[in-house]
C-alpha cells in the first residue's frame, strides 16, 4: 500500500508537476484515490458547488470539519489539506490555531489560509503549533469584495514580498489563484516550495482543479476552469431514464446520455 503523502513529502516534490483536485465528500475521496491521486483539497469552495451559497464567506468552520471528516472516512491514502474558512484564523493567532486543530482532529493533515505578509504571524503561528500550512496568493475569494474582485493579479512587487512573508513564516506550498501566467512562472522559479496554480498557467508545480468543474458539474465555471467530462449531462440523462421506468413512459422518449469521445 503506497504511503500517505506527508507535509515534506509534498515540499520535496518542488519542480515536479503533480495534481490536486478538490473533494468534498467520502464518495469522491475514494474515487479520487482509485485514480492515483494522492492529495485533495476540501475547499471552502463547496460552499458554491455543494451548499449553495453565492460565495465562501457563509462558510463556517463547523461546515469545513463535517465535509474534511467525509473525506477522511472515503480515503486511505490521500493527503487531505482543509481549507480555514473566513472568520476562523483573522482575528489572532489563539482563533488561528484553534481552528487548524478542529481541522486536524476531523481528519486533514494539513491546512490552507488566504493571505501573504498580513496572515504571516497565522501561518507562523499554525505551523508551531505543529500543524503544516499552505498559503494562498492572488485572488483571495475570502475577501475579494475588499480588493479588486476575481480580476486577475499581475503586481510584482506586492507578490514577490508576500511570497518571502509565507515562506519565512513556515508555509510548506503555496496557491496562486489568478496570477499573471509569467509572474506565476516567476514565483514558481524563485520560491523554494511549491506554488499550486489555479487559473495562473502552466508553469506552476503542481495544479488544482475543482471538482465540479472538472466533471462539468459546475455552474457559472470561471474562464480558466477546464471541464474533462460532462458529468451533467449524464446525470440529467439518468434522472429521465429512471422517471421516465417509474411513469411507465416509452424509454426512447427519453434523451440519451451524451456518446463519451
Amino acid at each position: 500500500m503506497t504511503r500517505r503523502p506527508t507535509a515534506s513529502t509534498l515540499r520535496a516534490r518542488k519542480g515536479q508537476r503533480f495534481p490536486l483536485v478538490t473533494v468534498y465528500d467520502a464518495a469522491f475521496a475514494r474515487l479520487a484515490e482509485e485514480a492515483g491521486l494522492d492529495c485533495v483539497l476540501v475547499g471552502d469552495s463547496l460552499g458554491m458547488v455543494v451548499l449553495g451559497y453565492d460565495d465562501t464567506v457563509s462558510v463556517t468552520l463547523d461546515d469545513m470539519c463535517r465535509h474534511v471528516a467525509a473525506v477522511a472516512r472515503g480515503s486511505r491514502k490521500l493527503h487531505i489539506i482543509g481549507d480555514l474558512p473566513f472568520g476562523s484564523y483573522e482575528a489572532s493567532d489563539h482563533d488561528a490555531v484553534t481552528s487548524a486543530v478542529a481541522l486536524i482532529r476531523a481528519g486533514a493533515h494539513s491546512v490552507k489560509l488566504e493571505g501573504g505578509a498580513a496572515r504571516a504571524r497565522r501561518i507562523q503561528a499554525i505551523t508551531a503549533a505543529g500543524i503544516p500550512v499552505v498559503a494562498h496568493l492572488g485572488v483571495l475569494p475570502q475577501t475579494a469584495g475588499l480588493d479588486r474582485g476575481f480580476r486577475r493579479r499581475s503586481d510584482r512587487a506586492q507578490l514577490l514580498s508576500d511570497a518571502e512573508a509565507i515562506v519565512e513564516a513556515g508555509a510548506f506550498a503555496c496557491v496562486l489563484e489568478m496570477v499573471a501566467s509569467d509572474l506565476a512562472a516567476e514565483l514558481t522559479a524563485t520560491l523554494p516550495i511549491p506554488t499550486i496554480g489555479i487559473g495562473s498557467g502552466r508553469d506552476c508545480d503542481a495544479q488544482v482543479s475543482v471538482l465540479h468543474d472538472l466533471l462539468g458539474l459546475g455552474h457559472n465555471p470561471p474562464p480558466f476552469a477546464k471541464a474533462y467530462t460532462d458529468l451533467r449531462s449524464y446525470t440529467i440523462a439518468a434522472f429521465q431514464a429512471y422517471a421516465s421506468e417509474v411513469r411507465g413512459e416509452n424509454p426512447s422518449s427519453v434523451a440519451a446520455a451524451p456518446t463519451a469521445e
